[in-house]
């Protein structure tokens, strides 16, 4: 019988539960809802993130002062209607997104699987599964929940399964039912577990690691992950199998992986809460001044205007605080210097934008099928704005497709590095020889062959290999090819075919690998029953526990291991031990005894594992290759180009992080690495003193240098005072290396760099031990690569390849900033241009709050006459062309530095203050005597304040049109259908009254205002008298003060860039960017005059004259040393011989634009995709296009 059910009182430690029988306790059901809200929580939900924003509350304030009679001048509905649509507006966009979750939540829990009932298996719904049920899977159906495999169609009770819809890997792993269960192989014999007691840990979202026990007929049998079948999982190449549930709904370990990514607020977003502070403080400062202005008016006027006290309606609980209250009026008069509708219009365009980055043909990877992914669309702008990227280093920046390349044994290294494969005849040939030497030769192959989790699979007469490491799968495809062929798996049984003769071991235990022990080890029993431990490892965890009788193959093994790593291989060390029977019998009890605890497994294993992984003797080592992807080190350059510090994250040993980095271009030759590998708190402490006055030198002389740091130093560099001084390293190198990096170090790198300053930091990587990283970054990459679709998940953005980065970053973020940036700036001046006009119309009002425009046509502004403008900008504006932004990778550091200063939104400010200026009072002078027809009528304030309105709307939709770097028949089509609604829409509403009740003061207006010709000649004259001067001061900042920014968009439109590239458009795929040399020939043709200053071209000549080394010493004598020569100068002075990155002065602002270089000639990786990086890297070059 069940135990009773414990105390309440104390939550228990460990889930127990009892198969195919009613349960002591009320688990979870097996219903899942990812939907984020329900009928009854959706308004309170919706209300509360929506109300998050200080913009929402303060709207939400001005509708409830509005409702106050007597004391809103703009009516009580005029903020309410167009609040309320815009809520309703984020409300459908919510809705639409969780019917969609809904309906997929809906079509998983009605799955059909089949549970036990009465001795049958019937069909049920996925969302009727209950703990402790016995459920049938067949082939290729996924299991609903998470389960305890008891048994399979196939010997021995073993299953293959796919996780490709949990971490997108697609190799199979096998899983084995416990001997006590596996030969239950029919319903009835099944139907014999009813009763029996499942023990295990309680729900957890750790998908590595399980530990349970299964009670049954008195005795204790432990599982793990090697018996537990995930949720979501699918079974392959597998008739059936029956399970029984343990983790239903979102108990289960798929599901509580599922939760949310941590919300990240983009940069953008807080630089614009700021600005709305600012004008917060400015809209209280003209409502009190207003007020004030009042006071002052009544006390010198209120003699003679004492009948205006007699049409007073307010009511008497007003006149107790009058100066009070007329600042309130006047604060809901300004209220709409904020721009109610910009966080809708922010998220449709940011909304639509990730669907650009999806669609980007030029992100598909064919070879995966992938192509990028936005997962999230609020952080588009940030991608614009990187200053630092962390990157993984295997699967990220290389391929993460293993080859065996080398191995070593005693004294002699095998292999090569030029082939593709290891080939070397001589290792087969001494491993046939009776020597020592030989004898070492067979042991590594053999464990090689089956110190390792992989699962052979027998497909068309070929041995198929699924390893969820491709380190091990690399290791057997080697071991395999030199004629050590492990060929099959059995529970307790591998089966290689060494030399042409089948040998089995019979596997005892297997220590599992983890980060905290870097090592792996099986013991097993030979043909000749002797016990022997396997390791294989990281050369840290191997040779601190060898005996000392290894200790002269010792030395030899590490100079092999730093020619490894000098070609960037990935190494691993191989140590072996025979075990005595005695010494075994007394360990395996502890070993086991440790496996079956459910709380402290881990800890309790890895000690018992000390005690057996000891005293073991080195065999020897191998190398596995794992090349570079595709253009990694053109991106890289190009990113450093556009002024991003680039650090690459790695576990890797310190010689093979610092080899790939130079084969990534991450350094070079010239590069001076700053190497903090101290073992002490106080060493480190003053190296990084030490390194941070090196490093200020080394920026003075301009020299490239970059700073390699392991992690145990890191642990150091992360404390203290030491802290500091990393994290001002950490901000003066362009490049950094960490090795010997744990996952949790990596995100604690990537937070103290997010800390240092207001920086945007990037994190890309692929694999699970980059999530982390991934998270705490302020814009998460993910990869969806080798190591699966984990990273990828939990990710921001997911792109297939990391050369794709560069165009992410370069195209999509550079465009996607600058719109955003421009949606934000024109949405405060188009508000600020109308509704300033309301003072202005207060100076000869009385200061009386009474409003210039007719009350709902100031709350259509934002809705309908103005709303299309921002949202064409937002999403059709093209500054620069995408082939151009790659090309010049430093107008990214351009578009930075120049979107979204506040000297720039100051002078929007400015612009629509004089703009308002400029249309109030050249309107009001035109009506200045109210006479506007021929037969002598007025037409009286509203006369003025639709004209005013009127000439405003076409204004600030000219005004888009002339911000607009890219005109299209779209731009322009929308603004002018947003000048048409707006007389369309005076039409409408002129006619409403006497029919309805509404707009009594509008009435016939429509036809008065156009009956006037004085209006049709305004309509021409104001609009473009106020825009004359944008134009005049947009001429004279390009054509004296360019920026790149703008000197790269004249290149364009004057060169023929447009032209170039519907010509290469036209010709082929390949090039579908002109080439380089096409943009040198181009700018070579342009008068020089036109592109360089005369004294940059003084200094040109002088190059050309003099030479390269004789050009540095006019250059000094002309600026008055070599100090002071300003980098662009320089780097047309003088081209490097060597693959470098010219490095660029931090205070010149005119940033140069880098063009990549291969052996002297322009090339462009796009156009050349069999570059080989390997041998020599493009370098960067810089022209001055100024």
């Amino acid at each position: 019988m069940p135990p009773d059910a414990p105390n309440v009182a104390h939550r228990p430690s460990v889930r127990r539960l009892y198969i195919n029988r009613d349960q002591q306790h009320k688990f979870r059901n097996n219903v899942i809802s990812t939907c984020k809200y329900s009928i009854l929580s959706f308004f309170p939900r919706f209300l509360y993130e929506q109300f998050r924003r200080y913009s929402n509350i303060f709207f939400l304030c001005i509708v409830l002062l509005q409702q106050i009679h007597g004391i809103s001048p703009t009516g009580r509905y005029t903020t309410l209607v167009p609040f309320v649509i815009i809520l309703s507006i984020s409300a459908l966009k919510e809705i639409f997104e969780d019917i969609k979750r809904r309906a997929s939540d809906t079509k998983v829990n009605n799955f059909p699987t089949c549970a036990l009932k009465g001795g049958q298996f019937e069909q049920i719904k996925w969302k009727e599964v209950r703990v402790g049920e016995i459920l049938r899977v067949n082939c290729d159906q996924l299991f609903p929940a998470d389960l305890l495999l008891l048994t399979s169609s196939e010997t021995q009770g073993m299953a293959y399964i796919e996780t490709s819809n949990l971490d997108g890997e697609t190799n199979l792993k096998i899983k084995q039912a416990l001997p006590i269960t596996a030969e239950m192989t029919s319903s009835n014999e099944v139907q014999k577990l009813s009763g029996a007691e499942i023990e295990c840990e309680l729900p957890s979202r750790n998908v590595n690691e399980f530990s349970g026990n299964l009670i049954y007929q008195e005795q204790i049998k432990h599982f793990g992950m090697e018996q537990l079948l995930l949720r979501g999982a699918r079974l392959k190449n597998t008739g059936w199998i029956y399970g029984a549930v343990i983790y239903t709904g979102h108990d289960s370990k798929l599901l509580m992986n599922s939760k949310r990514a941590p919300l990240k607020s983009g940069t953008i977003d807080r630089m614009t809460n700021r600005r709305i502070i600012v004008l917060f403080g400015v809209l209280v400062t003209l409502a009190i001044l207003s007020a004030a202005g009042q006071e002052i008016w009544n006390a010198n006027n209120w003699d003679q205007a004492w009948y205006l006290n007699k049409l007073n309606s307010s009511p008497a609980i007003l006149s107790w605080f009058p100066f009070g209250m007329n600042a309130i009026t006047f604060f809901i008069l300004y209220n709409n210097l904020i721009p109610i509708s910009l966080q809708v219009t922010l998220e449709m365009v940011r909304f639509f934008q990730a669907y650009f980055i999806n669609w980007d043909i030029q992100m598909y990877d064919e070879r995966t099928d992938s192509r990028a992914i936005a997962r999230t669309s609020n952080l588009n702008e940030e991608l614009g704005l990187v200053k630092f990227v962390m990157s993984d280093k295997t699967g990220t920046l290389t391929r993460n497709v293993m080859k065996f390349k080398r191995c070593t044994v005693g004294s002699k290294m095998y292999g090569e590095s030029t082939g593709e494969e290891f080939h070397d005849e001589h290792l087969i040939e001494d491993a046939r020889k009776e020597t020592a030497e030989g004898k070492d030769i067979r042991e590594l192959l053999t464990m090689m062959a089956v110190c390792h989790t992989v699962v052979p699979e027998k497909k068309d007469d070929e041995i198929l290999y699924q390893s969820s490491s491709p380190d091990e799968g690399a290791l057997v495809r080697g071991a395999a090819s030199q004629n050590v062929v492990f060929h099959t798996r059995q529970p307790q049984k591998v089966v290689i075919n060494l030399f042409d003769r089948d040998v089995s071991f019979e596997v005892l235990d297997v220590i599992e690998f983890t980060s905290d022990r870097k090592r792996m080890s099986v013991i097993v029993r030979d043909e000749n029953k002797k016990i022997k431990l396997y390791c294989k490892g990281a050369d840290t965890a191997i040779f601190e526990r060898v005996s000392a009788g290894s200790r002269k193959s010792l030395d030899f093994v590490k100079e092999a291991l730093e020619q490894y790593a000098s070609f960037g291989y990935r190494t691993l060390c191989f140590a072996s031990k025979e075990i005595d029977e005695s010494v075994y019998s007394q360990w395996s009890p502890k070993f086991k005894k440790a496996g079956v605890l459910i709380e402290g497994r881990k800890k309790a294993m890895e000690d018992v594992a000390e005690e057996i992984e000891k005293e073991m003797r080195l065999i020897g080592a191998t190398a596995i290759e794992d090349k570079l992807q595709e253009y990694v080190p053109e991106t890289i350059q190009a990113l450093m180009a556009a002024d991003i510090h680039v650090w690459m994250l790695t576990g890797d040993k310190r010689e093979t992080a610092i080899n790939i980095a130079h084969s990534c271009a991450l350094c070079n030759n010239n590069t001076e690495l700053l190497i903090v590998d101290k073992a002490t708190y106080d060493d480190t402490y003053h190296k990084l003193v030490q390194f941070v006055d090196r490093a200020k030198e080394l920026e003075q002389q301009q020299r490239e240098f970059a700073m390699v740091i392991d992690g145990k130093s890191l642990v150091h560099a992360l404390t203290g005072e030491a802290r500091e001084y990393f994290g001002q390293l950490a901000l003066l190198c362009r490049s950094v290396v960490c090795c010997r990096m744990s996952p949790m170090q990596k995100a604690e790198v990537v937070d103290l760099v997010r800390k240092l300053g207001d920086h945007v930091v990037l994190a890309i990587g692929d694999g699970a031990n980059d999530v982390a990283m991934i998270q705490a970054a302020n814009v998460g990459i993910g990869i969806s690569g080798e190591e699966g679709l984990q990273a990828a998940s939990a990710s921001d953005y997911a792109i297939a390849q990391f050369h794709f980065l560069r165009r992410l970053l370069l195209v999509h973020g550079s465009w996607d900033y600058d719109r955003s940036v421009k949606v934000i700036l024109y949405s405060f001046y188009k508000n600020i241009c109308l509704y300033i006009i309301e003072l202005w119309f207060a100076f000869f009002s009385a200061w009386s709050g009474q409003t210039i425009f007719e009350r709902w046509t100031i709350g259509m502004f934002n809705v309908i006459f103005t709303a299309w403008p921002p949202l064409i900008i937002g999403l059709f504006d093209r500054p620069i062309n995408d082939d151009q932004m790659l090309r010049f990778p430093a107008l990214y550091y351009s578009f930075q530095k120049r979107a979204f200063t506040m000297d720039k939104f100051a002078g929007w400010i400015g612009l629509a203050i004089y703009h308002s200026l400029v249309l109030y009072f050249l309107t009001y002078f035109f009506l200045d005597t109210g006479v506007a027809w021929s037969n002598g009528r007025t037409g009286g304030w509203l006369m003025l304040g639709n004209c005013t309105y009127t000439f405003v709307v076409v204004t600030v939709c000219l005004k888009a049109i002339l911000e607009t770097d890219s005109w299209t028949y779209i731009c322009g089509a929308f603004c002018l259908i947003s000048i048409v609604s707006w007389f369309l829409l005076i039409w409408i509403y002129s006619l409403f009254f006497p029919t309805l009740k509404l707009g009594a003061d509008m009435a016939g207006m429509f036809y008065i205002m156009c009956s006037s010709p004085s209006f049709w000649l305004m309509l021409i004259f104001i609009p473009t008298t106020t825009l004359l001067a944008d134009l005049i001061i947009k001429s004279v900042m390009v054509s004296v003060y360019p920026t790149p920014r703008e000197q790269a968009v004249l290149m364009q439109k004057r060169h023929g860039f447009e032209r170039l590239t519907r010509e290469a458009n036209s010709q082929s795929h390949k090039a579908v960017h002109p080439t380089l040399e096409q943009m040198q020939n181009e700018i070579r043709e342009t008068p020089q005059n036109e592109i360089l200053s005369d004294r940059n071209q003084k200094i040109i000549n002088t190059k050309q004259q003099t030479g390269a080394s004789g050009g540095f010493d006019n250059l000094a004598a002309d600026y008055g040393s070599i100090d002071n020569i300003p980098a662009t100068i320089r780097s047309q002075a003088f081209t490097p011989n060597t693959s470098t990155v010219t490095r660029r002065s931090r205070e010149d602002e005119h940033k140069a634009i880098p063009l990549l270089r291969m052996n002297g000639q322009t090339q462009n990786y796009y156009e050349n995709p069999n570059l080989d990086t390997r041998d020599e890297n493009p370098f960067v070059t810089q022209i001055n296009i100024r």
